[in-house]
């Protein structure tokens, strides 16, 4: 079954292409395996490995081998790199942006981006978000994570809203209508427990 164009960006062909691009373009740094991007994108290896033929051959991406292994990052020597990079940014940035920020922070139990980014994430119509809105679980620190929001406000290039409720908060059934909208409402959890390849 076809995948309808992603409403974060209908440009691209699938919201797979998208998050796939976001990994590599926003860790220009870092080269990945395609069973890591398979496992950060939550698709199979052989639709990261379809991807990526069509990515190098268009000249977006460089692959080199190590061993058996084919690994891949963004290629920032095309005039196309930073226009895209911040395209990506724009749109499926939040993701792997927030993910890598969070996932090594002391007392994030669960993290969720809501709000109009993730209803567009989710596929529902609408204009482009102007900020993200994230809900860390736990007992973070709310100056780390305040610092995390700036930090990933610099990549994305729009402003981040972090918020922290406590565990007991969000798991009660008690009537915090703030709470009752966010788990009424699309919102995409973070996989912070992935162990990088």
């Amino acid at each position: 079954m076809k995948q309808p164009a992603p409403s974060l960006l209908p440009l691209l062909r699938s919201s797979t292409q998208g998050e796939l691009l976001a990994v590599l373009y926003l860790h220009p740094d870092e080269q990945y395996s395609l069973t890591t991007l398979a496992d950060r994108v939550r698709t199979s290896v052989p639709t990261v490995a379809r991807e990526a033929d069509r990515l190098a051959g268009a000249g977006l991406i460089t692959e080199n081998r190590a061993g058996n292994q084919r690994l891949i990052r963004a290629n920032t020597d095309t005039p196309l790199f930073r226009p895209l990079a911040d395209l990506l940014a724009l749109t499926f940035g939040p993701l792997p942006v927030l993910t890598e920020s969070l996932k090594s922070v002391p007392g994030v139990e669960e993290a969720y981006i809501y709000g109009s980014w993730a209803a567009r994430y989710r596929n529902e119509p609408g204009t482009v978000p102007a900020d993200v809105d994230v809900l860390v679980v736990g007992t973070a620190d709310l100056d780390q994570l305040y610092q995390i929001a700036e930090d990933a406000q610099r990549h994305l290039l729009r402003p981040v809203n972090i918020r922290r409720v406590r565990s007991e908060a969000w798991h009660s059934d008690r009537g915090d209508p703030f709470l009752a909208d966010v788990r009424g409402r699309p919102r995409v959890r973070l996989e912070l427990d992935q162990d990088e390849a």
